[in-house]
């Protein structure tokens, strides 16, 4: 059975797999989180060009991608700091630092902690 809410990234890439291994060491409200190399990617309602341009939260009601996703993701933890982070970056001005932030990353990945030749898009 496939789940509803689920976070969709590079499983190619061990920047991404490490961000993702973080998150559910530290978040307690994680969706599941599934390389989208090993996806159902058109039942998620996602192309394939789409799961390799940035990572996705793909909940019944809406897709989110890149840093939207990681604001959707803090915005239902229990914790309420972390909801408050994921309020605060989703709001102009801070939205577009993060998405900024989130673009400047996905590009600099290789080069990253944990980053290999894989990550290089």
């Amino acid at each position: 059975m496939r789940p509803d809410i689920v976070l969709i990234f590079d499983g190619d890439c061990s920047f991404c797999s490490s961000c993702v291994d973080w998150l559910e060491r530290n978040l307690t409200a994680m969706p599941e989180a599934i390389p989208y190399q090993w996806a159902d990617l058109e039942g998620y309602g996602l192309s394939q060009a789409e799961a390799e341009s940035q990572v996705w939260l793909v909940t019944p009601e809406k897709h989110y991608g890149g840093a939207a996703a990681f604001s959707a993701i803090l915005r239902h933890q229990p914790d309420g700091a972390w909801r408050f982070l994921g309020w605060v970056l989703q709001a102009p001005p801070l939205s577009w630092v993060a998405d900024g932030a989130y673009w400047v990353v996905s590009k600099l990945r290789h080069i990253l902690p944990g980053g290999t030749p894989a990550c290089r898009r």
